[in-house]
């Protein structure tokens, strides 16, 4: 059986804590990849504490929304899925394997980086950590860009 069918099933017969983006799944902490590959199956929900960087502290990975797929808008997970995925395979990795490498190997931009957003770069893109949502305390993945592409 599949690790991710495995917690699933085992979920399903436990209560989860509602947090702002649905079920919360604490089994990830410190476990970046398999919180991306199980968020991306359950489509809904957030991973506390998967991810960590000593200058941030830790960092949740939540599931998110595309608000608008036509133009690729959204935060979170299944934003960077919808609208990075493809630019992220062409350079020889998959989603799992890059986000948690460009969370802890990419430079802390404090130029770019305000109260709210903090700014993570490496030569190719830039990762985005949101500090607040609706007006609370909050440190989640919330985006990612591509920066090989020129702007508009």
């Amino acid at each position: 059986m599949h690790l991710c069918e495995t917690i699933t099933k085992t979920l399903k017969t436990e209560e989860l804590q509602q947090g702002m983006f649905g079920p919360i799944y604490t089994q990830f902490k410190g476990k970046p990849k398999e919180a991306i590959k199980f968020l991306r199956q359950q489509k809904q929900g957030e991973c506390p504490a998967s991810l960590h960087r000593d200058d941030i502290g830790d960092i949740d990975i939540v599931w998110g929304e595309v608000t608008d797929p036509v133009k690729h808008k959204g935060f979170g997970l299944s934003h960077i899925i919808d609208k990075h995925e493809t630019e992220i395979n062409q350079l020889g990795f998959e989603v799992e394997d890059f986000v948690p490498i460009v969370v802890q190997f990419g430079e802390l931009q404090e130029k770019r980086s305000d109260k709210n957003k903090i700014m993570l770069e490496s030569q190719m893109f830039r990762v985005i950590i949101q500090k607040k949502w609706n007006g609370k305390e909050k440190t989640f993945l919330l985006s990612a860009f591509d920066l090989r592409k020129k702007p508009r």
